[in-house]
């Protein structure tokens, strides 16, 4: 699945610090896979402001990342917790659309 950076980023920050044994690996795992190589981190220049992470949008190129049936579900699950909860925001509407309302 081809992730920006910013989708990677909402990503990481939503994916879930408790759980099961199977599901800590699955996330464990997303985490390696979504994360930014040293070469992303030069390209990107990240910097962070005000509690706010901003990049060099010339260096932004989209990953295509390998996302399993059951890492998936976990992003679906996070995100229904959040729409459930009325949590979501609009960093989470694309997101949203690829892993929730792909399964209607």
């Amino acid at each position: 699945m081809e992730l920006s950076t910013f989708d990677r980023l909402i990503l990481l920050n939503i994916l879930p610090k408790e759980g099961d044994f199977t599901t800590l690996k699955i996330v464990r795992k997303l985490r390696e896979d979504l994360s930014f190589s040293e070469e992303e981190h030069a390209a990107l220049e990240f910097k962070q402001e005000e509690g706010r992470v901003h990049w060099k949008q010339a260096g932004d190129v989209s990953k295509d990342v390998q996302i399993g049936e059951k890492a998936s579900d976990v992003i679906a699950e996070v995100l229904k917790k959040l729409d459930k909860e009325k949590k979501l925001q609009d960093q989470h509407y694309r997101l949203f659309e690829l892993f929730v309302e792909k399964e209607d």
